[in-house]
């Protein structure tokens, strides 16, 4: 495995796009010499840097070849024998896996920490930390599903991220008595009775057209995918959004 020195010129390859916009947002858009074809945000910053495949199917060859001094993946989005492989060929890899908001903001600040930016980490950190604490419980919570995939259907469930920022947000999932992503049957949900279904564009492209499945379940809206899935500068952001949805919702029970 490599070493890695925060104070050495950096070339950095990321292999998810939400840490693609945190090393953005901390200003180091031009130490970024590869992403994958999926890290387009923000937009236009990205363009002059070199695509290495995607998240699951990375050119390992053309990462190699780049010579980074730290590749950054993701243990969900990225292959574990890809992670290997990279650094099998002496490559230093840094595989986050936040799972919670607090983890998000732990995270950010390890990220942070690594490329020699820490105060811009501690300060984003505290800034979600912040938000996060400022949410007054609702009583009793919304209780909301959130599918991400069909055919098979597919719900957000818990140990995830995204079901963690829920709840931050005053939303109780009614899948969090079940791991990761569960295999479910829109009659099963039924009967868990959800108040609403939130229907992300992301990682499948939910959007009004997914509406119908759920009448005589629960209102279905769309929503914008990365406030449930993108931990990075978006947090702060996606709780200032999802909490006054969920006293909306609460309110018209």
């Amino acid at each position: 495995m490599g070493s890695y020195d925060a104070g050495m010129a950096q070339r950095i390859v990321s292999l998810v796009p939400s840490l693609t916009e945190l090393i953005v947002h901390f200003g180091l858009a031009d130490q970024l010499a590869g992403r994958t074809r999926f890290c387009t945000e923000p937009p236009g910053a990205l363009r002059a840097v070199p695509i290495v495949g995607g998240t699951k199917d990375p050119k390992l060859d053309r990462i190699v070849a780049l010579r980074p001094s730290i590749v950054v993946a993701n243990k969900e989005e990225n292959r574990r024998e890809d992670i290997e492989a990279l650094r099998v060929a002496g490559l230093t890899v840094l595989v986050t896996d936040p799972n919670t908001v607090e983890e998000a903001a732990r995270m950010i600040a390890e990220v942070a920490a690594t490329l020699g930016v820490s105060p811009l980490g501690d300060r984003l950190a505290a800034e979600i930390r912040s938000e996060a604490a400022s949410v007054n419980p609702i009583q009793p919570a919304v209780r909301v599903f959130v599918p991400i995939w069909k055919s098979p259907w597919l719900g957000l469930g818990c140990d995830t991220y995204g079901h963690d920022l829920l709840r931050v947000a005053g939303f109780t999932n009614v899948l969090g008595d079940r791991t990761r992503y569960p295999e479910v049957t829109l009659e099963a949900i039924a009967t868990l009775t959800p108040d609403v279904v939130l229907l992300p564009d992301e990682p499948y492209p939910f959007g009004p057209k997914d509406i119908p499945a759920f009448a005589g379940i629960a209102p279905a809206i769309p929503v914008d995918g990365k406030l449930l899935w993108w931990y990075g500068p978006r947090v702060p952001e996606a709780i200032r959004e999802l909490r006054p949805l969920a006293e909306a919702i609460a309110a018209e029970r």
